[in-house]
């Protein structure tokens, strides 16, 4: 059909003409990555089950965690305080481990909808698609009914395979409340993101907001329970746990979810309706007439590129490790209880708990970094299948040169990331235990994991420098690292395993002594990996979109 004749025939259409057929279209693009998330979140939740279920057998001990958990420090990191009256199998669940899966449910939520709306209309496909017999809201009710549908159908699984445990406390009605639980967590995240996408014509920005919503609610939750539980009704998690999930098992909870998530796609097919595909309702500010001498210089223009990403995760990890720090006086007594904790904490060595403690929150400080590594270091790629690293090449730029400028973003920013995170940590925590040494103590643990940092970039640039395509491989090395460095140590794996993680290489301060070599290791791996990068990245042709 000629073009100029498709808005005549969308005009005698409905706006929702082509949504099925998007719909199917969505569901084959996303075919590895629906079940992939459905079933990570369902085995790591029944895992989670099995293991509290070997570890405290008796109503005694469980009744001992609560009691710990009863904290204001253990209820800010779990739950509200009216799980733990009749602290079974199902109420530790519900109360340790809902809040924490709501997030990851949230997340999935906020990617999927904006790589199914914002980033198809960042990448021009959008607009060639509406170019045919396509309604204007086609589009973006084809990606709310697949997200909708990815929750609905992680709910089923996951309380279907929650109730055929049999554990003590966890009844069918309770697990199918667990699994819907989740559910509308995430369905009003997705309406929350249908906002986002119309406000800003970038995909990092559109899924930055949601990412920021959902650190917002997990704080106001967090602050809700410690307090009087106020502010825990302001976030869809604070809402989820008010189901209270094998206590009592309240359902309407989760209409207030769906009412907000009702509203807010409302408004957002509303704003949707103001502005032209491709665009914001934001719109881009003008810039100078003659840009700065530093963008005259390919490191310039990566500092100016990635500049937004390195402030929100300096930020994010300053904040956490602030947060951490200052319950470093209740540690001892928190978590001395915890069966697991205990023998994870004495794994690790040290003098004393919080030293063990503190040594274990610097992984998952240093992993949450690796993940603004490898967005950093894979900048290259997105330059390049968006076509704009070609123009730069054009001019009197190396590739060397060009892609060295990334690098150098990704290392320099991952060492001002993680430093932050330790500095906070360090500061607060000094505060809370009123001991200064705690600063330079905590600053230097940070410190110790930069080449692992180093590595993860490495990796990352030698699987793009390769190809493009296999840059997403990096992305194991931060979940491999968090799945042995944290959960490891409290599920007992084995050396081996964390061993292959180069954050298994790190000397763990401060509760272990320093030492130079393994750290001497990790930066020569670091600096083959970003050789063998640059060397095949200098070789091959670029692929652009």
């Amino acid at each position: 059909m000629n073009t100029s004749t498709a808005p005549a025939v969308r005009a005698r259409h409905g706006s929702l003409t082509g949504t099925p057929a998007l719909i199917r279209f969505a569901l084959r693009r996303d075919r590895v990555r629906i079940p992939a998330w459905i079933a990570a979140l369902t085995l790591g939740t029944v895992a989670t089950l099995a293991s509290l279920a070997d570890l405290y057998p008796t109503s005694v001990e469980r009744q001992a965690i609560a009691e710990t958990m009863g904290t204001p420090a253990g209820l800010a990191m779990s739950g509200p305080a009216e799980y733990l009256a009749d602290y079974n199998i199902g109420a530790m669940m519900g109360h340790q481990m809902l809040g924490f899966t709501a997030l990851l449910v949230a997340l999935m939520s906020v990617l999927m909808l904006v790589r199914h709306t914002r980033a198809e209309e960042e990448s021009g496909r959008a607009e060639l698609v509406r170019a045919a017999v396509v309604g204007r809201h086609a589009h973006a009710t084809a990606a709310l009914v697949v997200v909708i549908a990815t929750n609905l159908l992680l709910a089923v699984v996951m309380g279907l395979a929650l109730a055929a445990t049999g554990a003590e406390g966890v009844t069918t009605g309770g697990s199918l409340l667990y699994g819907f639980a989740h559910a509308a967590v995430g369905v009003a995240f997705a309406g929350l993101t249908m906002v986002t996408v119309q406000i800003t014509e970038h995909t990092r920005g559109a899924a930055g907001m949601g990412l920021a919503a959902i650190g917002l609610a997990y704080v106001l939750r967090a602050a809700g329970d410690v307090g009087d539980g106020t502010l825990s009704w302001l976030s869809p998690i604070g809402w989820a746990q008010a189901t209270l999930v094998y206590v009592d098992d309240r359902w309407w909870p989760l209409l207030l979810a769906a009412g907000v998530a009702a509203v807010l796609i409302a408004v957002g097919v509303a704003l949707s309706t103001r502005r032209d595909v491709g665009s914001g309702l934001r719109g881009t500010r003008a810039g100078r007439q003659a840009a700065s001498a530093v963008l005259g210089n390919p490191f310039g223009l990566a500092v100016r590129l990635q500049r937004g990403l390195l402030i929100g995760f300096t930020a994010t990890l300053a904040l956490l490790g602030i947060a951490y720090g200052a319950i470093l006086n209740e540690v001892e007594d928190m978590l001395t209880a915890i069966a697991e904790m205990e023998r994870a904490l004495a794994d690790i060595g040290g003098a004393t708990v919080t030293e063990s403690f503190a040594s274990m929150v610097m992984i998952v400080l240093a992993v949450i970094a690796s993940i603004y590594v490898v967005l950093a270091a894979s900048r290259g790629r997105a330059e390049e299948a968006d076509g704009r690293a070609e123009p730069v090449l054009a001019t009197a730029v190396s590739r060397h040169r060009w892609l060295a400028s990334h690098i150098t973003v990704a290392l320099l920013g991952g060492i001002v990331v993680l430093a932050a995170g330790g500095l906070g940590f360090g500061i607060a925590g000094a505060l809370a235990v009123d001991d200064s040494e705690l600063i330079t103590q905590l600053l230097g643990a940070a410190v110790a994991y930069f080449p692992a940092l180093w590595v993860t970039a490495g990796l990352a640039v030698a699987l793009y420098g390769l190809s493009p395509r296999l840059t997403p491989l990096a992305w194991i090395v931060p979940v491999y690292g968090f799945l042995v460095g944290y959960l490891g140590q409290i599920l007992q794996f084995p050396e081996w395993m964390t061993n292959l993680s180069p954050f298994g290489h790190v000397p763990e301060l401060p509760a272990e002594e320093f030492s130079v070599l393994p750290l001497a290791l990790l930066l020569a791996v670091a600096a083959a990996l970003l050789a063998i990068g640059l060397s095949a990245f200098r070789q091959r042709d670029l692929e652009t979109a």
